[in-house]
């Protein structure tokens, strides 16, 4: 019956015990995604240096599935470079949640990633002065 659970312990543990859910003053790139399917919303925020992410934070609401992709990426990007966290995709977030999703949870389990990189591109592309 375990196997058969819904969301598996460390997937709870996260949405429950998020790591870095905390909005920074001033970061040097955010951006907040918004899923009006099912109401999550997630502000991904990083703190850079050198090109690299130094350290990530989110904030939101919304399901399991959002909140603890949020927590699990928040702390798998940290150190990584800002070119390698835009060529992520699906395949990396569900390795994060361990759990095989259809599209309308999947798009749950993407809105963090999804805002991680809007800020970035935001950055690099100057729609967003970085901080100084």
């Amino acid at each position: 019956m375990s196997d058969q659970k819904l969301y598996h312990d460390a997937l709870l543990d996260h949405y429950k015990y998020p790591h870095n859910k905390l909005l920074l003053a001033n970061p040097d790139c955010q951006a907040t995604i918004f899923n009006p399917l099912c109401g999550d919303q997630v502000t991904m925020q990083a703190m850079i240096d050198n090109g690299s992410i130094k350290s990530c934070h989110f904030d939101g609401k919304g399901c399991v599935i959002s909140l603890a992709a949020a927590s699990l990426l928040a702390k798998a990007v940290e150190g990584m470079k800002l070119d390698d966290v835009v060529k992520l995709q699906k395949d990396f977030m569900l390795a994060l949640v361990k759990l095989e999703l259809g599209p309308t949870r999947l798009r749950c389990a993407l809105l963090a990633l999804e805002a991680l990189q809007k800020g970035i591109v935001d950055v690099a592309q100057g729609k967003v002065a970085p901080r100084t």
